[in-house]
């Protein structure tokens, strides 16, 4: 169940006039991971890193968070009292990546050295460095036997918190094992070439003329062998190709596949940030698109994005649900609702998601999606299409919300859909019926079609 970050280009056991010293990264990874343990995203934390480190610390913070319950559950094993926060944070992130020979971006003895040179060299920690040599040299001297120990730990064993696995077990009892071991890997890079410039095959041609090995990925999808830089895509800047999650790919085609041979179409895109399913949608039809999102910075990446696409809508800051207060009273042929919900389907892009949620956040978001359904509901037209999704696993916010919606909305027909699509690779998974044979984040699809009143 760990997965294996890139190799760290140039990093360094020692100091390096080239590269930062692997003391370094390790004290900022045990930075990042106290910033998430109080609450922080790794996209905050990670930005508060130097630049020259930035790579290297994702790439090792990553691995620390697929492997923090058992890093947590090792560490009460060597010190059952909590250490300050700081220290705690600089063990478990030793622990996270040495636990296992499996997968480990160094060997154990280089990463218990070199976390006891970053307690010394860091004032929060330097006072008990003896303290992090002790318990790291006794973890080397019993490891394999802390480990047996931890191991009937459900939270060591599966890296995800005890209420996210029973609600997984409630949701999902015949697959559960399988679906938290994919959400602990890491996800590929998925690419969306823009039909407007060029296909898909001609696309696979270009990336492997640039030295860049890749696969097809369902009919329209290519996944790379191994993760670059945009940069490096052939035509990014110029709009040829998105990077988006297979899954995610589903919902303009799944939208628009009622409305063939319409003319003039209004789509609602109600919560449209960062931009890629509203560049989907336009990239495959020539419909008035308005794209919504509550915050403007975040509004502003949709227009980027588009802008990159050479592709335009009618981008609001606004709240989808209260149209009251931005819609102009025409009825939309279709209205994608992609819901603020948990993100625990994306766990393997955004291994941080299942450390800071917490169980409670599932009943208020899912409080959130039936306003939002609710409230936009009202501005479809009949015969219109509402496709609703989540980027969750979790059934409260998928096909129980649904249901609930059927049962109060009588012009409301569910249509043929995907349902619940639970995270896979190409190499797990395959055991549960019904399920997308392409690597893909968990998500939810239900189409809804409005009846005439």
């Amino acid at each position: 169940m760990t997965s294996t970050p890139p190799k760290q280009a140039g990093a360094s056991a020692g100091n390096s006039t080239n590269a930062p010293a692997l003391w370094q990264q390790l004290e900022a990874v045990a930075q990042a991971l106290n910033g998430i343990l109080g609450g922080q995203s790794s996209k905050t934390v990670l930005a508060q890193v130097p630049q020259r480190l930035r790579p290297g610390v994702q790439a090792l913070l990553f691995q620390v968070l697929r492997n923090l319950g058992r890093a947590q559950a090792l560490r009460r094993q060597l010190a059952p009292r909590s250490p300050p926060p700081a220290v705690d944070a600089l063990l478990c992130t030793a622990l996270a990546l040495a636990w296992s020979d499996e997968g480990a971006p160094y060997d154990a003895f280089t990463l218990v050295n070199q976390t006891v040179e970053a307690a010394k060299r860091n004032p929060a920690t330097r006072a008990q460095g003896n303290f992090v040599n002790a318990c790291l040299r006794r973890f080397l001297r019993e490891r394999d036997s802390l480990v047996a120990l931890t191991s009937a730990d459900p939270v060591a064993e599966w890296n995800h918190p005890q209420w996210w696995i029973e609600r997984v077990q409630k949701d999902h009892p015949q697959h559960w094992q399988q679906l938290l071991q994919a959400a602990n890997a890491q996800a590929p890079m998925t690419l969306r070439p823009n039909v407007r410039q060029t296909s898909r095959d001609d696309y696979l041609a270009r990336l492997q003329q640039g030295g860049l090995a890749a696969q097809a990925d369902g009919p329209t999808a290519i996944t790379l062998d191994h993760a670059v830089s945009v940069q490096r895509l052939p035509g990014f800047e110029t709009g040829a190709v998105s990077v988006q999650d297979g899954a995610a790919q589903m919902a303009a085609p799944l939208l628009l596949q009622g409305l063939a041979g319409q003319t003039s179409l209004r789509i609602l895109d109600a919560c449209a940030a960062p931009g890629g399913k509203t560049g989907h949608l336009l990239e495959l039809t020539n419909a008035a698109v308005t794209a919504l999102d509550v915050d403007p910075v975040r509004c502003q990446r949709i227009h980027d994005n588009l802008s990159r696409l050479r592709l335009q809508a009618s981008v609001l800051t606004a709240d989808a649900a209260h149209p009251a207060a931005w819609w102009d009273g025409q009825p939309f042929d279709a209205i994608l609702l992609d819901a603020p919900c948990t993100a625990s389907g994306i766990v393997r892009r955004h291994p941080d998601v299942r450390w800071l949620r917490r169980e409670t956040d599932v009943a208020q978001l899912a409080s959130i999606q039936r306003q939002m359904l609710a409230a936009l509901w009202p501005i479809l037209k009949p015969g219109g299409f509402l496709l609703y999704c989540t980027c969750s696993v979790f059934c409260a916010e998928g096909r129980d919300q649904v249901q609930t919606f059927l049962a109060h909305n009588k012009d409301a027909r569910l249509m043929p859909s995907p349902g619940h699509l639970m995270p896979r690779t190409r190499t797990k998974m395959d055991s549960i019926p019904d399920n997308e044979t392409r690597d893909h984040d968990g998500f939810f699809y239900a189409l809804l079609q409005k009846q005439p009143a």
